[in-house]
């Protein structure tokens, strides 16, 4: 369900490089945090989430690059992928903790600048708490999101 949602909204929105200058081979330079263009995030991903398709395409075999923001008080259910990932925390926190069911005791807050890899499968959630977080995601496609209880899915319920 991410990768389609994520793949419309590759194609529906102008990529965040496309503001960015462009230089040989490819190479893509984002000049600053404002040149990042941020756009409702899929509806797998909790309301008011906002996502900026820096680099490639999750839906797509290779690498991608995404910025992503969470609201304040914002909970991420337990979920896995279907390939390894990385967070990298450019301004705010968030907590992070591994497993198949939300422990709040067992999360470890990482700030700006905190960094997690997370092997393909490894069931994890995330939260916010009184304060918004954005955060880098980088990852090869086709990349995907499976909520252990699918009934976490927000896709699932109104929004």
């Amino acid at each position: 369900m991410l990768v389609r949602a994520l793949t419309a909204l590759c194609l529906s929105m102008p990529c965040a490089a496309l503001a960015a200058e462009h230089g040989d081979a490819g190479m893509i330079v984002l000049p600053d945090a404002a040149a990042a263009t941020y756009q409702p995030g899929p509806p797998d991903l909790p309301k008011g989430t906002q996502v900026s398709a820096v680099s490639g395409d999750p839906a797509k075999p290779g690498a991608f690059v995404l910025r992503v923001k969470f609201p304040a008080n914002t909970v991420i259910a337990p979920h896995t992928h279907s390939k390894p990932e990385t967070l990298t925390i450019l301004s705010g926190s968030i907590y992070h903790a591994h497993g198949k069911t939300l422990d709040k005791s067992a999360g470890k807050i990482l700030k700006t600048g905190g960094f997690v890899y997370l092997p393909e499968a490894m069931p994890h959630s995330l939260w916010t708490t009184d304060e918004p977080v954005e955060l880098q995601v980088n990852g090869t496609g086709p990349f995907g999101l499976q909520y252990v209880n699918p009934a976490d899915d927000p896709s699932r319920a109104a929004r």
